[in-house]
């Protein structure tokens, strides 16, 4: 497991009156926003293979979005990226394979063949289910039968492998493609739906409870206050 480490000191968000960073300097650069899941993936990533000194954190203030980030570093204008050998990544799912591929630290998914195949299914219908939760939220809907079926699909298999309380037993590249999701949609189904996730889930809810306890992740969480505020004003909810 990944050594503790003090909590990082992060830089403020750039927007758009920011200048940008020397881009193609030879510094491998990660572009974030603090409080997007997609970005919070790759910034746990990194944490957890200990490449703070190796990998920068960029933050976009993606309300207010600097012309540069677009037009130099990345043309979808989208985060998470990562600037490295002179290349730019994108697509949050793909950059946590490629970092955990490409640089030094723990490694994210095992060498074991049945293992690793669970975590390319597992992270191949990560987007589907992001889909399920958000779209009934989206929607102003109740609480579907997808919803239910995407979580009681989590539940069923984070109860496959018993080494650990995490889908492939010990922490993985899985675990942190739906970690950030699940973090805000805990909170936005409690607050705005009354309805709790990990009830009647008991591996969902030790899952949370274990990944609470990861500095790697914990350091990039947000206020659960804040983000539900994000998303009321996302909704237009007053």
């Amino acid at each position: 497991m990944a050594a503790a480490a003090a909590k990082e000191a992060l830089p403020p968000a750039l927007g758009s009156t920011s200048q940008p960073p020397p881009v193609f300097d030879g510094t491998t650069r990660l572009y974030i926003c603090y409080f997007c899941p997609f970005a919070q993936r790759a910034w746990v990533t990194r944490n957890f293979k200990g490449l703070q000194d190796k990998i920068e954190l960029v933050a976009i203030d993606l309300q207010d979005k600097p012309a540069w980030y677009k037009e130099k570093v990345y043309p979808q204008g989208t985060v998470p990226s990562l600037e490295h050998n002179n290349e730019i990544r994108g697509e949050s799912l793909d950059l946590i394979r490629y970092i955990d591929s490409n640089f030094d630290g723990p490694a994210l998914l095992p060498e074991d063949a049945a293992k690793r195949q669970f975590a390319d299914e597992l992270i191949a219908y990560a987007d589907a289910f992001t889909k399920a939760l958000y779209s009934p939220l989206m929607a102003h809907a109740d609480v579907s039968d997808e919803v239910v079926a995407a979580l009681d699909k989590l539940e069923a298999a984070l109860s496959k492998f018993n080494d650990g309380p995490f889908f492939l037993g010990q922490l993985s590249l899985a675990d942190i493609a739906y970690v950030t999701i699940l973090e805000r949609v805990q909170i936005y189904y409690s607050h705005l739906r009354n309805y709790d996730i990990a009830k009647g889930r008991p591996n969902l809810e030790k899952f949370i409870e274990e990944m609470n306890k990861i500095d790697a992740y914990t350091q990039t969480k947000n206020d659960p206050l804040f983000l539900l505020d994000l998303a009321k004003n996302h909704l237009k909810i007053a």
